[in-house]
C-alpha cells in the first residue's frame, strides 16, 4: 500500500523592525551538548582585548545540520558568482586571524 505524499507546508515569518537591522558579528563561539548547539555571536574590535556576546542562538543538532547544509549551498552559489571567499591566514590574506571560530 502506498503512503500518501505529505503536502509541503508554507511558513510565513514576521520580521520586526529591530530584527531587520541585524547584528554585526565577526566572531562566533560554538559549543554543544548531546541535546543542543549554542552559538554565541560577538564582535571583535582591533586593539581591544575584550569582546561582548551580542546574540546567543540555541539550536537542536538537527537544526544545526540543516543550517550547515543551507550555508554550504549558499556559499557555493556566492563563490560561483563572486569568486572564492578567502579566510584570514590563507595565502594572499592580510591581517590578524580574527573571524568565526569553532571550539
Amino acid at each position: 500500500m502506498n503512503k500518501p505524499v505529505p503536502t509541503p507546508q508554507r511558513i510565513t515569518l514576521d520580521l520586526g523592525e529591530k530584527e531587520a537591522e541585524g547584528i554585526y558579528s565577526n566572531l562566533t563561539l560554538i559549543s554543544n551538548s548531546p541535546a543542543e548547539f549554542i552559538l554565541d555571536f560577538a564582535r571583535l574590535v582591533p586593539g581591544m582585548a575584550k569582546s561582548k556576546v551580542h546574540a546567543r542562538i540555541i539550536m537542536t543538532p538537527q537544526a544545526v545540520k540543516a543550517l550547515h547544509k543551507s550555508l554550504g549551498a549558499n556559499i557555493e552559489r556566492f563563490e560561483g558568482l563572486h569568486g572564492e571567499i578567502k579566510l584570514a591566514g590563507q595565502p594572499g590574506q592580510d591581517g590578524p586571524g580574527i573571524g568565526f571560530q569553532a571550539n
